[in-house]
């Protein structure tokens, strides 16, 4: 896996302006998660990054080994592939915030696990942390760290000893600062939701500046 990835823009791409990295779905790519931008604050840059593995006629971020389940090294692979990309446009202090939906939630959280001091905080939207795959869940992993967890009541994608595990962990033994919200929906963002992110968002990289 080499070279950087497909990314589409919004915002001023500029070294002092917080990096949101928006991480999409299993099958879909960059154009789809990009247009949540516009609901977001103005004070970061967005970056949607396409997933690197083809798929479905979209991308994925990693093999499954069942829905929700990634296998440990397509995962390490993919994340090394990423921090290559991280490391070239947000070198330094640039805060960086994850936000992943569905397999991009997983993907988010592998990240946000084995590196937490590298992000300023991630979103798991409607998707479940990538336990049993080689990145460390353990007690306080994520100690102070920012993290909004959003799952819908009625998801019949994500297998739902999943999103109970994600959501016990998050709010437990994981140590992070949590922002949690359930959401009567199903596997899909709903605007209410968004609204919630965009609050969220604009408290962690700019509390002056929210649309």
């Amino acid at each position: 896996m080499t070279g950087h990835p497909v990314v589409a823009w919004q915002g001023a791409d500029e070294a002092d302006r917080p990096l949101v990295v928006l991480l999409h779905g299993r099958g879909a790519d960059e154009r789809g998660i990009i247009g949540i931008a516009d609901d977001l604050p103005f004070a970061p840059t967005y970056a949607a990054v396409r997933a690197p593995i083809a798929e479905g006629g979209g991308y994925a971020w990693f093999a499954n080994r069942g829905v929700g389940r990634p296998v440990a090294d397509s995962l390490a692979e993919t994340m090394a592939w990423f921090h290559a990309w991280l490391d070239d446009v947000a070198p330094g202090r640039r805060p960086v915030v994850l936000v992943g939906f569905s397999g991009g939630a997983a993907f988010a959280g592998g990240l946000l696990l084995s590196d937490p001091a590298r992000f300023a905080g991630a979103a798991i939207l409607h998707g479940t942390l990538p336990f049993d795959a080689g990145v460390p869940v353990t007690a306080n992993r994520l100690a102070g760290t920012p993290v909004f967890v959003a799952h819908g009541d009625t998801d019949t994608v994500i297998p739902a000893e999943l999103l109970s595990r994600t959501w016990t962990y998050l709010h437990g033994d994981s140590g992070a600062t949590v922002h949690g919200r359930r959401d009567p929906g199903g596997h899909t963002l709903s605007d209410d939701t968004v609204a919630e992110l965009a609050d969220w968002i604009g408290e962690l990289t700019d509390p002056t500046t929210k649309r």
